[in-house]
């Protein structure tokens, strides 16, 4: 079966547990994005029509919450935080460095596929903002030095 295939077939058995339970569209497209990492735009359509919705409602939710992709993720994904006791402490030099340092904006992946950029509202760290997640390892107290080590890290041990 080619990756397309099989996309689809998770898509539909997602579809086929979920579809009749009361608002379905958001745990649709959770369970959708938990299995495949992103909801891929060719799902839309299959969603809409099991859940007699137009497409444009169905992308609507998807772009309103920022939690969704529409894109496939890096293989690590970066949470910055942006409550404000991080904005206090320097998170948008922090914000600003990342972005540069990875040559992205936040909900992008890196061309190489290693790294997206996602903003956080709060990692539970504010007494060591400011802070950001990699995959499951919280950092605080984080600078532009600080980044960069844990980034040359994660591509030196990959």
């Amino acid at each position: 079966m080619t990756e397309s295939g099989t996309m689809q077939s998770i898509v539909q058995e997602i579809i086929a547990t979920l579809k009749d339970k009361p608002g379905a569209l958001l745990p649709i497209l959770h369970g959708v994005q938990n299995a495949l990492g992103y909801v891929p735009a060719e799902s839309v359509p299959d969603i809409a029509a099991a859940l007699n919705l137009s497409r444009a409602e169905v992308h609507g939710v998807i772009s309103f919450y920022h939690y969704f992709r529409d894109t496939p993720p890096g293989k690590q994904t970066i949470y910055l935080c942006r409550a404000e006791s991080c904005q206090a402490m320097g998170g948008r030099q922090l914000e600003e460095h990342a972005k540069s340092k990875l040559g992205i904006d936040f909900h992008e992946t890196t061309a190489d596929g290693k790294f997206s950029l996602e903003p956080v509202y709060c990692l539970g760290n504010c007494a060591c903002s400011p802070a950001m997640q990699i995959g499951k390892d919280i950092y605080g107290r984080v600078t532009a030095d600080s980044f960069d080590a844990a980034i040359n890290n994660i591509e030196a041990s990959a």
